[in-house]
C-alpha cells in the first residue's frame, strides 16, 4: 500500500479563510503538519465536511484508489474496496504547478492541485515532494482523527 500513497501525514488546522471568507459552501484551511513540518492551504467543501481551528486530520496523496496499484479507470465500481474506504472525505484532482525555493535553509518545494477548481497548496522540504511530477492526477484522502 506504500506505494500507492504518494505523501501522508498529520496536519492540525491553524486558521480558517486566512484571506476572507470567499464562498458559501467552500473554506480553505492552512494547516501545518506535524512530522514533515509541511505547510498547506486546503480548499474542503465545508457544508459537507466542517473544518474547525485546532482539528487534527490525516491527509494522503495517492495516485490511484485501486489497493492493488492498479490506475483508476475513473468509473466507481459498487462492492469493491478501495483505499477511499479508509477515509472521510476524497477528492481528484491533477497537478498543476510545482516550484523550489531555494532562499533560507535547505530547499524547499511547491505543488499546487486542482480538484475541479477547489486548490491546494503544499509547501515544505523538497525531499517530501521530489516524486510528484507535473500534470499527474492525485486523489487527496482525508480523516478526522
Amino acid at each position: 500500500m506504500s506505494s500507492i500513497i504518494l505523501f501522508e501525514d498529520i496536519f492540525v488546522v491553524d486558521k480558517l479563510d486566512p484571506d476572507g471568507k470567499k464562498f458559501d459552501k467552500v473554506t480553505r484551511i492552512e494547516a501545518r503538519s506535524q512530522n514533515c513540518d509541511m505547510f498547506m492551504h486546503l480548499d474542503v467543501n465545508t457544508e459537507i465536511y466542517p473544518m474547525h481551528v485546532g482539528d487534527k486530520f490525516t491527509m494522503a496523496l495517492a495516485h490511484t484508489l485501486n489497493l492493488d496499484g492498479t490506475p483508476d479507470t475513473g468509473y466507481y465500481t459498487p462492492g469493491r474496496k478501495s483505499l477511499a474506504d479508509k477515509y472521510e472525505y476524497v477528492m481528484h484532482g491533477k497537478l498543476y504547478k510545482i516550484s523550489d525555493d531555494a532562499s533560507g535553509k535547505g530547499l524547499k518545494a511547491e505543488i499546487y492541485v486542482s480538484y475541479g477548481g477547489l486548490l491546494m497548496l503544499l509547501r515544505g522540504e523538497a525531499s517530501h515532494v521530489s516524486h510528484f511530477e507535473l500534470d499527474q492526477r492525485l486523489f487527496l484522502l482525508m480523516r478526522k482523527l
